[in-house]
C-alpha cells in the first residue's frame, strides 16, 4: 500500500489498499520470507500459567486476579499500547431509521456518536441492521469495515460517505469521492440478509472514523486529541497505537449498544478481518464486555505466533505499518524470542469467554498453522474454568471447523471473508448464546 500524508481534515481521509479493494480480495505472498514449516526457527513459548516471577497459576481466581492482569499489562507495554477510558461526555443521535429496509426484511438504523469530550465534529457513524420480526433484544455482530458503511450493501438508503478516498482502480469514485456506484463494493464480505435471517443484528462502522490508516493518520484521529489513559495517567503518542485506538472505538460503539433496547448488549460478538482481526482480538482482550471475539485471517500481530517467523514477521510488519503498534514493539524486530508474551496469550485473555480464530489455506502470509497453534496453546487458560478449547492436537483438515470455547477453522481460498467463514461464526454464536 502506498502511504499518503496529504493535509486534509479528519473527516476527509480514507486510506485503502489494492488488497482491500480488489475484486477477488486476494493478497500476493511476498517473496523473501519463510513459507516452509521445516524452516521455522526453534522457539520456546512463554509459560501461560506461570507468573513472571515463577508462581504457578492453579485456580481461575488466580488467573482473573493476577496472571490475566500481568499478561494484559505486557501487551499494553510492549505491543499494542495503552488506551484511554470511557469519555465523560457523549451524544447519541439517530441520524436515520427505516423499518422496512432490504425489501421489508430489516430495520436499518444510522446512529451518530458524537465524542464531545474531544471536540465538535469528531463523530463516529454507525450503521445497524436489525431483524424486522425480532421479539425483544437481539444478539449482534459488531465489526469495522474498510471502505465506508455504504460499501457493505447496495442498499440505497445507507448514507453515502462524504469522506475523501484514495482509490486504486477508480471503480465507484469520482475525484476521490464515493459515488452511487461505490455502494456494495464490499458486500461479498457482509452477508447481511443471512445474518438477519439467523436472528442477529449487524453493526458496523468505518475504521477511519477513529484514525486514518497510515503513518501520519494520528494527526487526524483520536490520538491527536486524547492525552490521558484510563487510569488518568499521561498518554503520549508513542504509548499507544492505531490498533489500540481502533479497539477503543469498538468499545465506544458497545457503549451505545448498551443504551439501545433493540440489541442485547451482553451478546455482542466483535469480529474483524486482517488488520481489523488484530483489532478485534485486542478489543476482546481489553474489554470483557464483548461476549465473543472473532479473528479472521489476522496473521502477524493478531492470532499468529510471532516466534514462528513464518510469512509476515514482526520486523516486516513494524517496518511496513509502524503506526499499528506502540513504539516498544520495534524492540522485537528479528528478536521475537525476547518478547515476554506471544499471541496464544492474547487469545487466552478472552477466557472464559468464547473466541474464534479463522485461517485460509492460501493465505500463507498470515501463517495459518501459527494461528491454529495460538488457539491451541490458549487452551490451558480455559481449562481453569472447566471449558474446552480447540480439542485437537494438530491443525484440522481444510474446511473442517473444530473446537468448543475456542473455535478454529482453516478454509479453502485466500485472504478474505467468505460465506463459509460467516456460517461458522453464526453456528458458534448460536451454540454459545443458545440462539
Amino acid at each position: 500500500m502506498n502511504l499518503f500524508s496529504g493535509l486534509f481534515p479528519r473527516t476527509f481521509l480514507i486510506f485503502v489498499s489494492l488488497s482491500i479493494l480488489s475484486i477477488n480480495n486476494t493478497v500476493a505472498q511476498p517473496e523473501g520470507f519463510n513459507y516452509d514449516e521445516d524452516e521455522v526457527p526453534e522457539y520456546k513459548l512463554p509459560k501461560l500459567l506461570f507468573m513472571s516471577y515463577g508462581a504457578k497459576i492453579t485456580f481461575n481466581s488466580q488467573w482473573v486476579r493476577d496472571r490475566r492482569n500481568e499478561i494484559l499489562g505486557f501487551f499494553e507495554q510492549e505491543m499494542y499500547g495503552r488506551r484511554p477510558g470511557k469519555p465523560e461526555s457523549v451524544e447519541y443521535v439517530t441520524s436515520s431509521i427505516q423499518k422496512d429496509a432490504l425489501g421489508g426484511k430489516a430495520i436499518r438504523k444510522e446512529v451518530t456518536i458524537r465524542l464531545t469530550d474531544i471536540g465538535p465534529g469528531f463523530d463516529l457513524h454507525v450503521l445497524m441492521y436489525l431483524p424486522v420480526d425480532a421479539e425483544g433484544a437481539v444478539p449482534a455482530f459488531l465489526g469495522y469495515n474498510f471502505n465506508g458503511n455504504h460499501s457493505i450493501n447496495s442498499d440505497s438508503g445507507i448514507t453515502l460517505s462524504k469522506a475523501w478516498m484514495r482509490t486504486e482502480n477508480g471503480v465507484g469514485f469520482k475525484d476521490h469521492r464515493a459515488t452511487e456506484e461505490a455502494r456494495g463494493l464490499s458486500s461479498s464480505r457482509w452477508p447481511v440478509e443471512t445474518i438477519l435471517a439467523r436472528g442477529y443484528g449487524l453493526v458496523t462502522i468505518y475504521y477511519g472514523d477513529i484514525e486514518p490508516d497510515h503513518a501520519e493518520g494520528w494527526k487526524d484521529g483520536i490520538r491527536a486529541h486524547i492525552k490521558k489513559d484510563q487510569k488518568g495517567e499521561d498518554l503520549a503518542l508513542e504509548d499507544w497505537s492505531a490498533i489500540s485506538a481502533w479497539a477503543w472505538g469498538l468499545s465506544r460503539v458497545l457503549d451505545y449498544l448498551e443504551t439501545d433496547e433493540a440489541v442485547d448488549a451482553k451478546k455482542v460478538s466483535v469480529m474483524g478481518h486482517s488488520r481489523l482481526g488484530k483489532t478485534s482480538l485486542w478489543a476482546g482482550a481489553s474489554d470483557t464486555r464483548f461476549a465473543i471475539t472473532i479473528s479472521n485471517d489476522s496473521g502477524c500481530g493478531g492470532a499468529a505466533l510471532s516466534r514462528r517467523a513464518f510469512g509476515e514477521t514482526v520486523e516486516r510488519i513494524n517496518t511496513r505499518f509502524p503506526h499499528w503498534f506502540c513504539s516498544n514493539f520495534s524492540k522485537y524486530n528479528g528478536n521475537e524470542n525476547e518478547l515476554p508474551i506471544d499471541q496464544h496469550m492474547l487469545i487466552a485473555l478472552m477466557a472464559p469467554r468464547p473466541v474464534y480464530v479463522a485461517s485460509a489455506v492460501e493465505d500463507q502470509w498470515a501463517d495459518p498453522n501459527g494461528e491454529f497453534l495460538s488457539a491451541k496453546h490458549a487452551g490451558p487458560a480455559y481449562e481453569l474454568f472447566y471449558k474446552k478449547g480447540v480439542e485437537v492436537e494438530t491443525q484440522p483438515e481444510v474446511d473442517q471447523p473444530v473446537g468448543d470455547y475456542i473455535g478454529y477453522h482453516v478454509r479453502s481460498g485466500g485472504h478474505n471473508v467468505t460465506d463459509f467463514d460467516w456460517a461458522q461464526y453464526l453456528n458458534f454464536a448460536d451454540r454459545h448464546f443458545n440462539n
